[in-house]
């Protein structure tokens, strides 16, 4: 008989549930050994692994799908190699997992200790980008966290031979693995279910699932926190911000703003608007002009707000510093934004008082990634204030648990 999607996505969940209490159990050094098996697998499926994505590429380029997301959803052969270096990365990294963040010891006699602790399970759905499914994948494992993961219906078939080949090595690994049981199998499971209701209904698994992450546009974030009945890390858009100051070094400018927005427009973390102060817009805007034609950057004066990820870039002048960042704080996103500077009390102020995640000083917005922040791979770049903010990547993935000791203490009064 075959099962509803509701009824899917439960037995889906139970099983990861399980599965998180096996992981729970595992020392450092059998997930880490774990993660060094996924990445030999994916290497060994390689070929199989980017033929399908291949498929995939086609199919979104016959069907039009806009050269940003097509962008995304190709795994090249540096990308494939970057993505199992990651895994490989994330299992030379600390584990968060038991970390003693402090201890008090009271009058009462108690002793407290606040440790980190997995989550439990975590949902994952993302749009686009296959390499998504194994830096999630990884980072969880490390971390204790059982995953299911749901991607867009562009990147079916990549998704289901990456989770083939983490599936195999996690059903191959368990056997050599004295605290693993048979539902270490279950700790990365991929739905195939391309039907909106299955995302629905992994969003109010409550008691099963403990926390969502949205990984694509905004339309799928509001859709899901609005079907939500268990908490969702967000990431909304990412309108990141240049802003150039008069006392700015003009090369150092015009190479931050090309880094930012051209070296790879389609991601999150590039640049969307420049902000010119009005006294210094005379002699910059022409160079931004003539940097513009020649790299194919069409640019636009009505777009505050926007999030491109393509070849286009508002471009607004200000008063001054104090109204770049009055602009950022109303037309951004609180994802990215950056001042070029030799002032330091100005590069002092916007770094106080620009209200985002990432905030840089003479440094491109693209830096906003999980590898470039020491993290290996990441689960997403959160603008929430809770229970994350930014690159999100092991510690992010846990939350915290008092242990409280005594001997026969009881309170008085």
């Amino acid at each position: 008989m075959t099962m509803t999607i509701a009824e899917t996505i439960h037995a889906m969940a139970v099983k990861a549930r399980a599965a998180a209490a096996e992981l729970r159990r595992l020392t450092t050094a059998e997930k880490n050994d774990i993660l060094r098996a996924v990445a030999a697998a994916l290497e060994a499926d390689k070929a199989a692994i980017q033929a399908a994505n291949g498929a995939d590429v086609a199919a979104a380029q016959a069907n039009g799908l806009a050269a940003a997301m097509v962008d995304r959803l190709t795994l090249t052969d540096a990308r494939f190699a970057a993505m199992v270096e990651g895994v490989r990365y994330v299992a030379s990294l600390p584990d968060p997992v038991g970390e003693v963040i402090w201890t008090r010891e009271r009058p009462s006699g108690i002793t407290i200790r606040k440790t980190r602790e997995p989550f439990g399970v975590v949902a994952v759905v993302f749009e686009s980008r296959p390499n998504v499914f194994v830096d999630t994948a990884a980072l969880c494992l490390k971390t204790g966290n059982a995953i299911i993961l749901r991607g867009g219906k562009e990147a079916v078939r990549s998704n289901a031979a990456l989770a083939r080949a983490v599936g195999r090595a996690l059903a191959e690994h368990r056997s050599v693995l004295a605290s693993a049981g048979s539902a270490l199998a279950d700790a990365v499971q991929f739905v195939e279910v391309q039907d909106h209701a299955a995302v629905a209904e992994l969003v109010r698994a409550t008691g099963l699932i403990d926390v969502a992450i949205p990984r694509g546009g905004e339309r799928l974030i509001r859709a899901m926190c609005e079907a939500a009945l268990i908490p969702v890390l967000k990431h909304y858009k990412g309108v990141c911000h240049i802003y150039v100051d008069d006392r700015a070094d003009l090369a150092m400018a015009l190479s931050i703003l090309d880094n930012a927005k051209v070296q790879r427009p389609s991601a999150c973390n590039a640049a969307e608007c420049l902000l010119v102060h009005e006294k210094l817009a005379p002699l910059f805007l022409p160079m931004v002009r003539a940097w513009a034609k020649d790299r194919g950057v069409t640019l636009h004066d009505d777009g505050a707000g926007v999030e491109y990820l393509s070849l286009d870039l508002n471009v607004a002048t200000v008063a001054d510093c104090r109204a770049a960042i009055d602009y950022i704080n109303a037309h951004g996103s609180h994802h990215s934004d950056a001042i070029v500077t030799n002032d330091a009390a100005r590069a002092a102020e916007f770094l106080r008082d620009v209200d985002s995640a990432c905030v840089y000083h003479n440094v491109s917005t693209r830096f906003t990634d999980g590898a470039e922040f020491g993290m290996g791979a990441e689960i997403g770049i959160s603008t929430d204030k809770l229970h994350a903010r930014g690159p999100m990547g092991l510690e992010e993935l846990t939350t915290y648990k008092y242990t409280v000791v005594g001997d026969g203490v009881i309170r008085k009064g």
